[in-house]
């Protein structure tokens, strides 16, 4: 049965479902930053899943980072799979600007976390929903 890493469940909230991934929006307001986890068990690297998985995956992920890029208007998507910290296969979705606090390095460690305010986070979620549209199923849920 899937469940969510617990410091991913921390540091994001739920968007809603493709058919492989979890969607996920990182609570770091310095970046819009999504996640997307494939709810298999037990799967720490994506050669582990499934071919037909495997496909999947390389779909939603190209969606993801091409409607991000469009809903916010990036300079670059950065796309990354890490889990050194957290296992669990996770694929990092990132806008980046050249004037973002980081540019051009990498996110992590460079700046602090900054907490979103509501009607930024709002706002971004509104974004999302003109552009994830067809498979991908919204959480009911409205957590901030």
């Amino acid at each position: 049965m899937f469940e969510l890493d617990p410091r991913l469940q921390a540091d994001t909230w739920v968007l809603g479902d493709f058919p492989l991934c979890r969607l996920l929006l990182s609570k770091d307001a310095n970046y819009p930053w999504l996640i997307l986890v494939p709810r298999r068990s037990g799967i720490t690297e994506a050669f582990e899943l499934e071919s037909a998985d495997q496909a999947q995956l390389a779909r939603e992920t190209a969606l993801v980072a091409q409607q991000l890029k469009a809903a916010v208007e990036a300079d670059k998507i950065n796309v990354a799979a890490l889990g050194n910290v957290v296992a669990q296969l996770h694929i990092h979705v990132i806008a980046r600007y050249t004037r973002d606090a980081a540019w051009p390095a990498p996110v992590w460690g460079r700046v602090a976390a900054a907490s979103y305010e509501h009607e930024r986070l709002e706002q971004f979620k509104a974004q999302l929903r003109h552009s994830l549209t067809g498979d991908f199923a919204w959480a009911d849920t409205d957590e901030r």
